[in-house]
């Protein structure tokens, strides 16, 4: 039974709007790691409140997230020039993550690319002040690259079991390197997050869209890996949230050399119905939590025929059975993104012997999409789960 009342506005900021709700979510999901300002939060969402009314409410959206990202970054600028480092980095975390909440309701071209490029400008200088075992990496992939963060784990010599990271439908590996890669890494993995085909830099600015058999970039990291000295091949694994739940689990049935492997977010089972019906409902005129133009976008679709076409691909019945790692599989019990029902018919269907499912309750947190409500105990979860299951 769902319980959303217990949590009022953290779940439904803007009543009736799901897509604005869902989006200030994963804003407000990176408070634990100091990503964001929940007061700086809280004063966007006043201002949209107060623009509901117009006619384009996402042209509000984007104009409310860049001018705080605007004021934030300038603190940081000056911050910087001062010689304060670490007072920079804190204000370019905060002004990456608004700048790329801003530019994720902009339709694909190159204002979206402009705001792409302010928001990782601000990333990017925060993770090199604030955290200096991320190193910036190309993974080769089938004559190209991907990009990607490798986080090592502070005080680890040697070799480490380490996690590879795939980002959801809309996240990015600047965002996966800081909430996953910060709690792998106090428990002693290193931390691959990459930007696989459809994702982050390695669509918007290499032109690689996504795909359906994840595989091929699932084991160029695991090559790139396997090539690291500080990296215990034997003890890799794979962990992808939200949609990326299916990619993890796509992944872990075809390459067998990851140990372990972790769903944080089971996707939907049937793609193309899920597509289906949000062509559907865009054209009664009912909007969902996407935008209507990011499953195209990602996957390079041409139009609605073609975006149906590539989703009939994205099936894991028949797949997931070759499973024989080690898998977690976790969900939210109120997710409104992909509801419930579609977890257990991921965990039924792997076929290791020894699997996990865990369903997070609203009492407990967790219990929206890809747990963004209380994503440090997701995330912790699977980090305990992972370290428990390599012990072993």
């Amino acid at each position: 039974m769902s319980n959303d009342n217990k949590c009022g506005t953290w779940v439904e900021h803007f009543p009736g709007n799901a897509k604005w709700s869902n989006a200030i979510q994963i804003v407000k999901g990176m408070a634990p790691w100091g990503a964001v300002s929940l007061e700086e939060v809280d004063r966007v969402a006043a201002r949209l409140n107060a623009r509901v009314g117009e006619g384009d409410n996402d042209t509000a959206w984007k104009q409310e997230w860049e001018a705080m990202a605007d004021t934030v970054a300038a603190v940081a600028d000056k911050a910087d020039a001062a010689g304060h480092r670490i007072t920079a980095g804190d204000h370019y975390m905060r002004a990456g993550n608004y700048y790329y909440s801003a530019e994720r309701m902009i339709p694909p071209g190159d204002e979206r690319l402009g705001y792409y490029k302010k928001a990782i400008r601000c990333y990017h200088a925060a993770i090199e002040r604030l955290y200096p075992n991320v190193e910036p990496v190309a993974v080769p992939y089938e004559g190209k690259a991907m990009d990607a963060f490798f986080m090592k784990a502070p005080g680890v010599n040697g070799r480490a079991p380490t996690v590879v990271i795939f980002n959801g439908m809309d996240n990015c590996k600047e965002m996966s390197v800081i909430f996953a890669g910060l709690e792998f890494a106090k428990r002693g993995f290193h931390t691959l997050a990459v930007d696989g085909p459809g994702q982050g830099a390695t669509l918007r600015l290499r032109g690689i869209p996504g795909r359906f058999d994840y595989e091929h970039a699932g084991t160029a990291a695991f090559d790139y890996l396997a090539g690291r000295a500080d990296v215990d091949a034997s003890k890799t694994a794979i962990m992808g949230y939200s949609f990326g739940g299916y990619y993890a689990a796509r992944i872990a049935s075809f390459e067998k050399r990851y140990a372990a492997g972790i769903s944080l977010s089971a996707a939907n089972w049937d793609m193309y119905t899920w597509q289906l019906n949000a062509q559907k409902n865009r054209a009664a005129g009912k909007p969902g939590h996407a935008n209507p133009f990011q499953w195209r976008w990602v996957m390079g679709a041409k139009d609605e025929a073609d975006e149906l076409a590539i989703a009939k691909s994205f099936s894991l019945e028949g797949v997931v059975g070759s499973i024989t790692c080690p898998y977690l599989v976790t969900h939210g019990q109120n997710d409104k993104v992909i509801k419930v029902e579609e977890a257990p018919k991921l965990f039924d269907a792997i076929g290791s012997k020894n699997k996990q499912f865990k369903i997070f309750t609203a009492e407990e947190g967790g219990a929206e999409h890809a747990h963004v409500d209380h994503r440090q105990l997701g995330v912790g979860f699977a980090a305990d789960w992972l370290a428990a299951t390599l012990a072993r």
